[in-house]
């Protein structure tokens, strides 16, 4: 596999879990009174918003170079960092269940990544099928 998705990959869990966290963090941090929207406007809301847009962004361009085969079990350790962050950085508690259902996540993202990767999907080009107005059922 190729440096580049790598990197990207690694910039893809570090955007969603930092994403997250700021987003939990300004949350927290904003008055009752201020309310949903009122909350969601205030400064460091919107750079966690936007931290996840950027994730959101990335990620996709990560599917298009990668297999989601890959994609998905390596990307799933940022289930577990969310949760550390959560437990270190915004002192929130994780019940058991919470950690029990957090390895299960990781425990099936495993099981999806140990299937082979296809190394040339990098390289496929994606096949487009057109249809005539004569296929289409009515």
């Amino acid at each position: 596999m190729r440096l580049r998705v790598w990197l990207l990959t690694f910039v893809v869990v570090v955007a969603n879990v930092g994403g997250n966290a700021i987003l939990g963090y300004a949350m927290k941090q904003a008055p009752v009174e201020a309310g949903v929207i009122g909350s969601i406007l205030q400064p460091l809301a919107m750079v966690g918003i936007a931290v996840l847009i950027a994730w959101m962004l990335l990620r996709m361009r990560l599917l298009g170079l990668a297999d989601l085969s890959f994609v998905v079990p390596v990307t799933a350790v940022g289930y577990v960092l969310s949760a550390l962050a959560g437990v270190f950085w915004l002192h929130e508690s994780v019940p058991l269940r919470g950690w029990i259902g957090t390895v299960i996540i990781m425990a099936g993202a495993t099981l999806t990544g140990l299937t082979e990767h296809n190394p040339d999907s990098e390289n496929r080009p994606v096949e487009v099928l057109a249809h005539s107005g004569e296929d289409r059922p009515r």
